[in-house]
């Protein structure tokens, strides 16, 4: 989305049309649950800063200083929000009890489930590779994936760097996720999409 496409739907939702916000919900949603999603919080937590995010929006969408730059905006709050929840929260360990019973059941091997076992071994490789990156690589990286792919300015807003540093930092990480793949023996090419 062009800047000014953005200062239009702001404009637009800003006087009640409920197409311009669902338009920006659609262009801003994927990266505001990103954002949350870095900060490590769960499933539903991560629905409460999405949620508190566009509610902050809908309070202050009057006031914005720069409508064009709404998905900086937004990335920003939701980045805020999640240091706030996770201010308030506590660490809590599962037991067993919260797992599915049913989860561990034995299944007949079909060459269908040997190939679905075979591509599962191999994104958890990928996951346990990507892993090993530091945070603020996989941060990145994740938000560059997203579809439709965020703005630098908007990246840069969400992970609190530079826009010149972006693509240089983007590329040493990719290096770092490429030594860490040849170091543990993984074929990339061989893992399915995860």
């Amino acid at each position: 989305m062009t800047p000014d496409e953005a200062a239009m739907l702001v404009g637009a939702a800003a006087g009640g049309d409920h197409a311009a916000w669902d338009a920006l919900v659609d262009a801003y949603g994927g990266l505001i649950w990103t954002v949350a999603r870095n900060h490590r919080l769960s499933p539903g937590d991560a629905g409460d800063v999405s949620q508190t995010t566009w509610l902050r929006l809908v309070e202050n969408i009057d006031r914005l200083s720069e409508p064009s730059r709404v998905g900086a905006w937004l990335a920003t709050t939701a980045r805020r929000e999640c240091l706030r929840l996770l201010g308030r929260s506590k660490r809590t360990v599962l037991s067993g009890e919260e797992l599915d019973p049913g989860s561990d059941r034995l299944r007949l091997a079909t060459p269908e489930a040997d190939a679905a076992l075979l591509a599962a071994e191999r994104d958890a490789e990928m996951r346990t590779a990507f892993g090993r990156l530091t945070p603020r690589c996989r941060e990145l990286l994740q938000l560059l994936l997203l579809d439709p792919a965020p703005s630098y300015d908007e990246i840069s807003a969400a992970l609190d760097i530079p826009i010149g540093s972006i693509g240089p930092t983007r590329g040493r990480c990719l290096e770092k996720l490429r030594a860490i793949v040849e170091d543990a023996g993984i074929n990339p090419a061989a893992a399915g999409s995860s």
